[in-house]
C-alpha cells in the first residue's frame, strides 16, 4: 500500500501539490467560517436529568437567550447617567425580539448597595431563529454600549459564545505567528539548509488547513465548543511538524546510499512513512475513546482531532514525497560521521539504562509516581469567567460585579422540575432547601422551584443542593436542571463511561502496536509507561491550576479545579502523542534487530538512530503547544501545560531511560508472542525488507 502511495506521489507531483494547494484554499476560505458558528456551551450531555429537564421547560415555557449589561466606575445615581440608563431601557423595551428588560433603579438587587454599579439583564424572545437572534444581540449589546460610563459591559448567554469565538481566532492567529518563526529557526538548526526546514512548514500549514475545514464540516451537523479551534490548530500544526521531520530526516539519510532522489523517496515512504501512517492511526484510535461519552462536545472534539490527524498523516504520505520528489534533489543529503560518533550521547544513555534496567526502572517509576499524586485530589468543574484573560468583555463583567455586588449574585440558579404528581410534602421539603426559593407556576400544572445556592453556579455547594434534592424526591416526578445538575451529570457521565473508554482505545492501541511488531509484551509495557508519564503530566497540571502553584507565572491563578474539558482531551491526546514517539524508537528497534539479531544492541541502535528525531521532535512540539498558551484562557493553559509537559516527559525520562531498561529486563522476551498469534502477524500484520546494514564510514563529509 505504501509502495503504492509513493508512487502515485512522485509519478504526477506536480498533480499532487495542486490538488493539496485547493485543499489549502479551502481551508483558509471555506473552513475560517467556523469562527462564526462556534459554542460555549460545554456541559451539556443529551438524555441525563439536567437535559430533559431542560427540555421539557422549553417545551412547555419556551424562554429566549438572555444577557446582561453592567455599568459602573462612577456614582450611577448620577441624574444624567440615570437619564441615560433609563432612555437605554425604554428603547431596549421597544426592539423588535426583546421580551423584557428591568428598570435596574426600581428592580430589587440590580443596583450595588455602595452606589457604584448596576446591572441590566435582558431576556430575548423565545423562538427565535440564529439570524434574527444574532440581529437581537446586536442592537441590545450596541444599545448598552452607548451609555457614557468608565465601565460598560455586556456578556453572557449566546453574546458570551461570540466573544470567545472572536479571543479565540485573535489566539490561534497569535499563537501561528509566535510559533511558525520559531519552528523555522529550530528547523534551519536541525537541517541546516532552508529547502529542507521549509517542506515541513508547507505540510504543517496543510495540517491548519484541515484543522480549519474539518471543525466546520462538523459545524454543520453538531455544536462545536470554543475550545477546538486552539485544541485542533495547535496539534494538527505540531503533528504535522512531527511527521515531516520524521521523513525528511529519512530522506535525507536515504541520499547516502542513492543519488537517485525518487528512489530515496520511495525508501523514505517504505520506512518512515510505516511509522506516519502507524503513528497517525494510534492517535486516531487514542480519541475514539472520545467517542464512547454521550457528551456532545466530547464527540465532536474526537471526531475533528482525529479528522486533523488523518489530514496530517496524508500530507505526510502524499504532499511531502510529491515535494520531496519535485525539490528534494536540491536537498543535501545527510551528513556521515565517524563511526560511534552518530547518536553518542543516546547510545550512552541506553547503555546506561540497560546496564542498570532494575534501578532506572524503579527510580524512574517512582519519579513519575510521585509527581502523579495529586492527580488523586483531582476536581473538574464548568468554570465561571475567572478562567478568561482578563481583557475579555466576559471577564471585565465578572469584576465589576464581584467588585460592587454581594457574592452569588447573578449566579444561575438550581432548577427543580415539579411535574404534575408531586407530593405537596415532598415539594415543600425542596423548598426548605433554599430559603427565598422562588416558585412558578407553568401550564399543565407543572412547578419551577429556583433555590439558589451559596457561592458559585457550579460550586461544591451547588451540586450538594442537587444531591439533596434528588435524594429528596425519591421516586416522586422531580428533576433537576441548571449549571450545577448539568456538572453533577456530565462528572457521572465520565464516572460510567471512562471504563468503556479506556478498553476501546486500549484496546485499538494494542492491536495496532502489536500488528507494528509483532509483540504481545512490548505493547503491554508501551501502554504501563505510557500511562504513567501521562499521569505525571496531569498531576503537574492539577498541582498548578487546581492548587495555585506557580499558576500566576503562566497568566492564571488559583481556580479550586481543572475545567472539565481538560482532563479528557489532555489524556487521549497525550496518549496519542507517546505513541508517536514509542513508534519512532521501536521502528529504529525493529530494523536494528532485523539487521543484526542482537536484542540488546538493537535496542541501543535504535535509540542512537531516533533519539535525535524524537527530542527534536519534542521540541518543535512544545514551542507549538507553548505558544498556544500566550492567550490566557484556563482552559486551554491547562490542556497546553498538560500536553507540553506529557511530550517532554515522554520523549526524555521515558523514553530515553525507561523504555531501554525495561527492553533490557524483558530481553529477546519483548518480542514474544503465542504460537498463533505470530502466525497471525505473519498474514496479516505490516511488514518490510530490514534496510541494508549502514556502512561503517570514518571519513565525514
Amino acid at each position: 500500500m505504501l509502495d503504492t502511495i509513493a508512487r502515485a506521489s512522485t509519478r504526477r507531483p506536480l498533480t499532487v501539490i495542486g490538488l493539496w494547494l485547493l485543499f489549502l484554499l479551502l481551508g483558509f476560505g471555506l473552513g475560517t467560517g467556523v469562527f462564526g458558528r462556534l459554542s460555549d456551551s460545554v456541559p451539556d450531555v443529551p438524555g441525563t436529568e439536567s437535559d430533559r429537564a431542560a427540555v421539557h421547560l422549553d417545551g412547555i415555557d419556551p424562554v429566549g437567550e438572555s444577557i446582561t449589561g453592567v455599568v459602573g466606575g462612577t456614582a450611577v445615581s448620577d441624574p444624567g447617567l440615570r437619564a441615560q440608563v433609563e432612555g437605554a431601557v425604554a428603547d431596549l423595551r421597544d426592539a423588535a425580539g426583546i421580551a423584557a428588560v428591568p428598570d435596574p433603579y426600581d428592580a430589587p438587587g440590580l443596583l450595588a448597595e455602595d452606589g457604584q454599579a448596576l446591572v441590566i439583564p435582558v431576556t430575548l424572545k423565545g423562538g427565535l431563529d440564529d439570524e434574527a437572534e444574532e440581529k437581537v444581540l446586536d442592537t441590545a449589546s450596541d444599545r448598552i454600549h452607548e451609555i457614557k460610563a468608565p465601565e460598560v459591559h455586556v456578556s453572557g448567554g449566546p453574546l458570551l459564545g461570540q466573544q470567545l469565538g472572536e479571543r479565540a481566532q485573535e489566539d490561534v492567529a497569535r499563537a501561528e505567528i509566535i510559533s511558525l518563526p520559531v519552528v523555522l529557526v529550530l528547523l534551519l538548526v536541525i537541517f541546516g539548509g532552508l529547502r529542507a526546514a521549509g517542506l515541513p512548514l508547507l505540510v504543517a500549514v496543510s495540517g491548519i488547513a484541515g484543522a480549519f475545514l474539518a471543525l466546520f464540516g462538523f459545524s454543520q451537523f453538531t455544536d462545536i465548543s470554543v475550545y477546538a479551534i486552539q485544541v485542533t490548530t495547535m496539534l494538527g500544526l505540531g503533528l504535522a511538524v512531527d511527521y515531516a521531520l520524521l521523513m525528511v530526516v529519512r530522506f535525507r539519510e536515504e541520499r547516502r546510499t542513492t543519488d537517485d532522489v525518487v528512489e530515496a523517496v520511495h525508501r523514505t515512504v517504505a520506512r518512515a512513512g510505516r511509522t506516519v501512517l502507524f503513528s497517525g492511526l494510534t492517535v486516531a484510535v487514542s480519541l475514539t475513546g472520545l467517542l464512547v461519552f454521550p457528551s456532545t462536545f466530547l464527540r465532536s472534539m474526537g471526531l475533528a482531532v482525529a479528522a486533523v490527524v488523518v489530514v496530517d498523516m496524508l500530507a505526510a504520505l502524499t504532499l511531502l514525497p510529491a515535494l520531496l520528489a519535485r525539490f528534494g534533489g536540491k536537498i543535501a543529503p545527510a551528513r556521515t560521521k565517524p563511526a560511534g560518533e552518530e547518536g553518542r550521547v543516546f547510545a550512552r544513555l541506553a547503555r546506561f539504562a540497560a546496564g542498570r534496567p532494575v534501578v532506572v526502572t524503579v527510580t524512574s517509576a517512582v519519579a513519575l509516581l510521585v509527581l502523579a499524586l495529586p492527580v488523586t485530589g483531582m476536581k473538574i468543574n464548568i468554570g465561571d469567567a475567572q478562567q478568561l484573560p482578563s481583557s475579555t468583555e466576559a471577564r471585565q463583567l465578572d469584576d465589576t460585579v464581584e467588585a460592587h455586588f454581594p457574592p452569588g449574585t447573578g449566579v444561575s440558579p438550581v432548577t427543580v422540575v415539579l411535574k404534575p404528581g408531586t407530593d405537596p410534602a415532598t415539594a415543600d421539603r425542596i423548598r426548605a432547601l433554599s430559603p427565598g426559593a422562588e416558585s412558578r407556576d407553568l401550564p399543565g400544572g407543572t412547578t419551577v422551584l429556583s433555590l439558589r445556592p451559596g457561592g458559585s453556579a457550579d460550586g461544591r455547594a451547588a451540586t450538594d443542593l442537587v444531591q439533596r434534592v434528588r435524594d429528596i424526591r425519591g421516586d416522586e416526578p422531580v428533576e433537576v436542571t441548571g449549571v450545577g445538575a448539568r456538572l453533577v451529570d456530565f462528572r457521572e457521565m465520565l464516572a460510567d463511561r471512562a471504563p468503556w473508554a479506556a478498553v476501546t482505545v486500549l484496546g485499538g492501541i494494542f492491536l495496532l502496536l502489536f500488528a507494528f511488531t509483532g509483540s504481545v509484551l512490548i505493547p503491554l509495557r508501551t501502554i504501563v509507561t505510557t500511562l504513567l508519564s501521562l499521569g505525571a503530566a496531569l498531576g503537574v497540571v492539577v498541582r498548578v491550576f487546581q492548587d495555585g502553584h506557580l499558576a500566576g507565572v503562566l497568566g492564571s491563578q488559583e481556580l479550586g479545579a481543572l475545567s472539565l474539558t481538560a482532563p479528557p482531551l489532555i489524556i487521549a491526546i497525550a496518549f496519542g502523542l507517546a505513541m508517536d514517539y514509542e513508534l519512532f524508537i521501536l521502528a529504529r528497534m525493529r530494523e536494528a534487530r532485523l539487521q543484526s539479531g542482537d536484542d540488546r544492541e538493537a535496542v541501543v541502535t535504535g535509540l542512537r538512530r531516533s533519539g535525535r528525531v524524537v527530542t527534536c521532535a519534542a521540541l518543535l512540539l512544545a514551542v507549538v503547544f507553548g505558544a498556544f498558551m500566550t492567550g490566557g484562557f484556563a482552559p486551554i493553559l491547562q490542556i497546553g501545560l498538560g500536553l507540553t509537559l506529557a511530550v517532554l516527559i515522554d520523549a526524555t525520562l521515558v523514553r530515553m531511560l525507561l523504555v531501554p531498561a525495561t527492553m533490557a529486563l524483558l530481553g529477546r522476551r519483548a518480542w514474544w508472542a503465542p504460537g498463533w498469534l505470530r502466525r497471525a502477524h505473519d498474514r496479516f500484520g505490516l511488514h518490510e525488507e530490514a534496510p541494508p546494514a549502514a556502512p561503517e564510514l570514518t571519513k565525514q563529509h
